[in-house]
């Protein structure tokens, strides 16, 4: 007989096979179908990213038009949904929101729980396209603006942009968008990419396996976590404040937000790219402060904790990217929903071309054999 192995929270145990993404934690590698993240992100464009990772290799040119026409042709919502958008509480959180509505999308596929190859990336490509206008529609109904038509010309970056802010984004801030999308795409078998493999392990449809995806992504345990870096940078009133505040942090045993990662026992590689990214885009902002802020928490954070493994993760530096960019913070995770729907849904695919039911077993604690208590003796 054989004996199972407990592992609390499933730490180490290999619940999947893929090609999609490989990391290496001791060494700080992250690679998409063999591509290391900074040849993506220096040389690629989020759109044919999806494609590597959908395709499991780099599209020719002729493909990555062809999926560019069939991605622009998603950007729509349906009449039905933006009229509901618009019934919505303004108070209403953009990840609670966008939960939801990307549930709803299923109301309006006449073959919601079609699992074959073709009509499970027809979906996927439908859910990617539409994603982007449902939180672009949704921030400008609370702050009391019409809704910003799609503009099928654009890329999926220059689209988003132009949804939110009514106006095209300069090329420096499109691309940025762009980079942060590749590298926010898939992570290997993470929480929200392990809950959408479980939902469509059992033959549900795509819709509920996005839908589990970003609830679970919302966490602050999970995506949630690049708020929190903004929170803390917030916080701190200047530059000579960080020491003392993040020493003040480290005393009492509380975490820095953006630091530590399950996987990574060196740098993010994300990080890194980030970093590049923020200090360029702080600067061309007016937000070099910000910057020189996170710069400065970095270099505590290596005096003090590297030797423990513990280094900036992918949502320290996010944070003052998308803050460059105009971001509110409340949209910073719904941004790492739009680019990890790809991801999610590349591993959906994946787990349909060979499908097993995850069905582990827990470790029961209780008692045995206890007796039944009547109700006036307890």
């Amino acid at each position: 007989m054989t004996t199972a192995t407990f592992a609390k929270g499933l730490e180490g145990i290999i619940a999947a096979e893929t090609q999609m993404s490989f990391i290496d934690g001791q060494k700080g590698v992250l690679e998409y179908v063999g591509i290391p993240i900074g040849e993506l992100s220096s040389k690629s464009n989020f759109e044919e990213v999806v494609c590597l990772l959908w395709d499991l290799k780099l599209p020719k040119s002729a493909e990555l038009a062809a999926f560019g026409r069939a991605l622009r042709a998603n950007y729509e919502i349906p009449a039905e949904l933006a009229d509901r958008i618009r019934k919505l509480p303004k108070s209403a959180s953009p990840m609670h929101v966008l939960r939801t509505l990307v549930s709803e999308l299923a109301l309006y596929d006449p073959a919601p729980n079609a699992n074959e190859p073709g009509p499970a990336r027809e979906k996927a490509l439908r859910i990617l396209g539409m994603a982007p206008t449902l939180v672009a529609y949704y921030d400008r109904y609370r702050r009391g603006l019409d809704f910003v038509k799609p503009d099928k010309d654009l890329s999926f970056a220059e689209n988003f942009l132009y949804m939110l802010n009514g106006e095209k984004p300069t090329p420096t801030m499109a691309r940025a968008f762009d980079i942060c999308m590749i590298l926010h795409a898939d992570h290997g078998l993470n929480n929200s990419t392990f809950a959408a493999r479980v939902i469509i392990s059992t033959l549900s449809d795509i819709y509920s396996a996005l839908t589990g995806a970003i609830g679970s992504l919302r966490g602050p345990l999970h995506g949630g976590a690049n708020e929190g870096v903004m929170h803390m940078l917030n916080e701190i009133p200047s530059l000579d404040a960080v020491e003392p505040y993040v020493m003040g942090k480290i005393e009492r045993h509380e975490k820095i937000m953006g630091f530590g990662h399950r996987v990574y026992k060196a740098k993010d590689p994300r990080a890194t790219d980030l970093q590049k990214l923020a200090k360029k885009l702080a600067e061309d902002t007016g937000n070099a402060d910000l910057y020189a802020k996170s710069n400065a928490i970095e270099k505590i954070m290596e005096r003090e904790v590297a030797a423990k493994g513990i280094y900036p993760n992918v949502d320290f530096y996010s944070a003052t990217t998308y803050h460059c960019i105009g971001l509110k913070l409340d949209l910073f995770t719904p941004m790492f929903a739009l680019s990890r729907i790809a991801g999610w849904s590349g591993h959906i695919l994946e787990q349909l071309r060979d499908n097993r039911l995850f069905r582990p077993k827990a470790s029961y604690v209780g008692p045995h054999d206890a007796p039944f208590v009547p109700m006036d003796q307890r």
